[in-house]
């Protein structure tokens, strides 16, 4: 579950499901100049409730907090708290599938036929003709189910569906309502579905559900102590910050406690800058994959649907190659769902990583927010080192 700027303009929370990117900062020329906290102010001042950054670089790190985490108590952001990462969770989901591929468990170019028959089927989906790098690359040609999930549309629907349960085989079957928008392997197009069903894959593979799998791969040998892959609980366990999104219009609700299945291995994750930036550097350092799959995963082709927004923007297997304004690049893969928007980065070898968490979404303020995140971030990371 992630969205673009143009979503936030949309304000509707069936395209808001969509995917965050990296657009270089229109700071570009002063890269640098602001420190960390008012980074992190400015993000707060259009219209968040709470923001919370932390930037680890070459020559040491930095954290800035501003806004509440909590509304109700006064309660202010703090550095631990934990947050609802939306799509990050992609980036572990194919992780773990890269792993069962290096493990020869599965192939790439296994078919999802192969291993769900009979589940991409009917109004022209086909799935003994789409891969299962192409489900990690979005080059499936799936419709996001994301755009058709009318139960996120407002407060009331979200109000009486927040504690639902949805299984992945309800989720894909919402997409399977619809036509492929274009032919496996021809085009480049963002779908949670692609997701769902890579966590299905993954599933039948091991006989354990990807929750499970992320655990036990990634979240206890790294020791991400605060990172969570939800099933059913509605809750963050820890410290943690509250969010809130009024859909569009109307007064923001509290959104903080809900059943995530509806996200599912798409986006359904829990975790905090700190574990974040700890994963993507295990992750990019190659201690999670061997060099092979690691190139599979940073293998990108263009991202069309970002054209206009981010020219140059690629993906790969889960993560995102994104241009910095201050030449360069960063690997990425924020995301979001009600009520939590995160943005990250890192560079290829590792040493240099950002991360911003802001909560609040809705309106016309949620494109100023993106903007003020994405500078933060470009800012940050063509700067020589963290700077409080």
């Amino acid at each position: 579950m992630i969205r673009t700027l143009r979503a936030a303009v949309t304000a509707t929370l069936a395209t808001a499901l969509l995917a965050v990117a990296f657009i270089p900062s229109a700071k570009a020329g002063s890269v640098g100049q602001d420190s960390l906290w008012e980074q992190v102010d400015a993000v707060q001042q259009t219209g968040t409730v709470g923001v919370l950054a932390e930037v680890i670089g070459p020559r040491g790190s930095a954290y800035a907090a501003s806004g509440q985490a909590d509304t109700a108590t006064g309660a202010l952001v703090r550095a631990v708290d934990e947050f609802r990462i939306g799509s990050a969770t992609k980036t572990f989901v194919a992780t773990v599938v890269l792993q069962l591929a290096a493990e020869r468990r599965l192939s790439l170019d296994d078919t999802v036929a192969h291993w769900l028959p009979g589940v991409v089927s009917g109004n022209g989906n086909d799935g003994s003709k789409i891969t299962i790098r192409e489900l990690l690359q979005h080059t499936s040609g799936l419709y996001n189910y994301a755009n058709d999930f009318p139960e996120l549309a407002s407060s009331a629907a979200f109000e009486a569906d927040r504690y639902t349960t949805y299984t992945p085989g309800q989720l894909v079957a919402i997409a399977m309502r619809h036509k492929p928008d274009f032919a496996p392997g021809t085009n480049w197009e963002y779908s949670d579905t692609n997701y769902i069903l890579a966590g299905m894959i993954i599933e039948k593979a091991t006989g354990h559900t990807w929750q499970q799998e992320v655990s036990d791969r990634i979240i206890r040998p790294l020791g991400l102590q605060h990172t969570v892959a939800p099933a059913t609980n509605p809750s963050i366990p820890g410290t943690h910050l509250h969010g809130y999104s009024d859909f569009g219009s109307g007064p923001a609700i509290d959104v903080t406690s809900a059943n995530m299945t509806y996200a599912g291995s798409s986006g359904a994750m829990i975790s905090t800058t700190a574990d974040l930036i700890r994963f993507h550097q295990a992750l990019l350092g190659g201690r999670l994959l061997p060099a092979a799959e690691l190139a599979e995963m940073e293998t990108t082709v263009p991202a069309h649907e970002f054209d206009s927004l981010w020219p140059g923007a690629r993906y790969g297997l889960g993560l995102m190659w994104l241009p910095l304004s201050c030449g360069g690049g960063i690997y990425s893969h924020g995301g979001d769902v009600p009520g939590y928007t995160t943005l990250d980065g890192i560079t290829p070898d590792g040493r240099h990583a950002a991360v911003v968490e802001a909560t609040g979404d809705g309106g016309t303020a949620s494109l100023a927010t993106q903007h003020a995140m994405v500078a933060l971030v470009d800012q940050q990371m063509c700067s020589a080192e963290p700077k409080e």
